[in-house]
């Protein structure tokens, strides 16, 4: 892990679960690198607020350009409810026809754990995020501060049925490995956690280097002036290979979720 990684997760850390440790002072050139991989994670809120966690650290060396972006950015931290998502799908149709069957029957159900029902679709959403983008350290941080302070009242049992119906407990071990290896997070703080997995963190230090690069230029297929049809090589085979890492975590959600995309980016031929 080099500097400008050391530095953006134990910010994160500190803005999404108080943890204290020193930040190192870097070159403003490395202050933007890091700026790209929040923007890429989707993670400002949590950033500015390690940065105010951190405002007297010797090391916080921030450009003024960063300064006065971050104090124009102060208000786009939502509350912990508004990030769970509303309604979740995978791409497997099979799948998400029991995945929308099981959560009406949980809604309809005379002990409905909303609790689990939450955990289920951050486990969900932040699947489908990592199948297409890579690792969704935005999602994960959010399920960390829901097990904080709602875990308690979680139905593990349901939720372990349900992840096994759905094919996706590879998925659910790895989202809390990471918070393990990289946020710091006992392992009996996630009941649905049964082994380490030393890749979790190690894909994370990938995912949010390559992502941070790789979000310029996102078209898959287009026509040109001729009218023929043209793709963008290099971002089939980001895609491809970004979703091969987790095909041993959820094979058929997996393969079929790079399907849908393949398919969705031919629908979307630019004129």
């Amino acid at each position: 892990m080099d500097i400008i990684q050391r530095n953006f997760f134990r910010i994160l850390c500190s803005g999404a679960f108080g943890t204290q440790s020193s930040i190192e002072p870097m070159s403003p050139f490395k202050w933007r690198r890091l700026m790209q991989m929040v923007e890429a994670q989707q993670v400002m809120p949590v950033f500015i607020n390690g940065i105010a966690q951190h405002a007297m650290d010797e090391g916080l060396n921030l450009p003024e350009g960063i300064i006065a972006d971050l104090r124009g950015r102060q208000d786009e931290r939502k509350s912990l409810a508004a990030r769970i998502p509303k309604t979740v799908r995978l791409s497997n149709a099979f799948l998400n026809r029991r995945l929308k069957n099981l959560i009406y029957s949980e809604l309809h159900s005379i002990d409905t754990s909303v609790e689990a029902l939450d955990m289920l679709k951050l486990i969900v959403s932040n699947s489908e995020v990592m199948f297409t983008r890579g690792m969704n350290l935005g999602g994960i941080i959010t399920m960390g501060e829901y097990l904080r302070t709602r875990g308690d009242k979680v139905d593990f049992v349901k939720l372990d049925n349900w992840l096994t119906a759905l094919q996706l407990h590879g998925m659910a071990e790895l989202q809390g490995n990471v918070l393990i290896s990289v946020f710091g997070f006992e392992q009996d703080e996630l009941p649905f956690v049964t082994k380490s997995d030393p890749k979790a963190y190690r894909l994370t230090l990938r995912s949010v280097s390559d992502l941070a690069k790789d979000t310029a230029q996102e078209w898959h297929f287009r026509q040109n002036s001729a009218g023929f049809v043209q793709n963008n090589n290099a971002v089939l085979r980001r895609n491809l290979s970004r979703s091969l890492r987790y095909v041993g975590y959820a094979p058929v959600e997996t393969t079929s979720n790079f399907f849908h995309n393949f398919v969705k980016s031919l629908s979307e031929i630019e004129e």
